[in-house]
């Protein structure tokens, strides 16, 4: 049977100026799933996930999170963001708090989480990410890969139901790319809520549960991965698949 919806977006739209960004957008997300949104540059795959989290304000229809719509009412926000975490293209740490304390931060303030247990959770999440021997470190110490797994672990340090990934990747080099990879297959392998913005074509078709493709602001296709690449629904899709060596 089918999970429930979780994040249900409908009939949304977002311009910014005269420039229309999301057109008419509607889809949901569901519990366990792990959808992939790719498209080219300025489609609107970004400004979704941002809107889903009100880093963005839509300017019509509405998003809900678990039955509840998202808005300005900043308790309600606040528990959103908590339930919804969100990893970027550039990791966002601080840089003068050293990983641990960067990851302990958010629960300590947010949750009253007690220093003691908020260090323990961080640990184990810094072993689950493979950095647990870097715990001391600052985040210029770091490389770009291991920061962005130290921010998909602080995002992971409030317990969140979903997790939004905005190409999390991109501004990596190549050759660390697999890393962010790797956890991000292990999440979904352990059953996390994941969306995720990406232009990795290979790793789309090997953990997406489905595949959407933004078009000038909507949501030309989506299918499951076997069928959205085994079978593009159309030449756009083909070339675009094409470019990113994901046939």
């Amino acid at each position: 049977m089918k999970a429930a919806p979780y994040i249900v977006v409908d009939h949304v739209c977002k311009s910014f100026g005269q420039q229309p960004v999301l057109r008419d957008v509607s889809t949901q997300f569901c519990c366990g799933e792990v959808s992939v949104i790719i498209g080219a540059s300025g489609s609107g795959k970004s400004t979704l996930l941002r809107a889903i989290n009100r880093l963005t304000p839509h300017d019509s229809g509405t998003i809900t999170i678990d039955g509840v719509p998202v808005s300005d009412n900043e308790a309600t926000l606040q528990r959103q963001r908590t339930d919804v975490g969100m990893v970027f293209q550039q990791f966002n740490l601080f840089g003068h708090m050293t990983v641990l304390d960067n990851l302990t931060l958010a629960p300590r303030r947010i949750h009253r989480t007690p220093r003691a247990q908020a260090n323990d959770q961080a640990m184990a999440l810094l072993h689950r990410v493979g950095l647990e021997e870097h715990s001391h470190k600052y985040p210029w110490q770091l490389s770009g890969g291991q920061q962005q797994r130290v921010a998909i672990a602080r995002a992971l340090a409030m317990n969140p139901k979903v997790m939004l990934f905005d190409e999390p990747t991109s501004a990596l080099d190549p050759e660390m790319v697999q890393e962010v990879l790797d956890v991000m297959r292990q999440l979904a392998c352990a059953g996390m809520t994941m969306v995720i913005v990406t232009h990795e074509m290979g790793f789309a078709r090997e953990v997406a549960d489905r595949v959407l493709f933004f078009d000038q602001g909507r949501i030309a296709h989506e299918a499951p991965p076997a069928e959205f690449f085994g079978q593009p629904a159309n030449e756009r899709i083909r070339a675009f698949i094409g470019r990113l060596g994901g046939d």
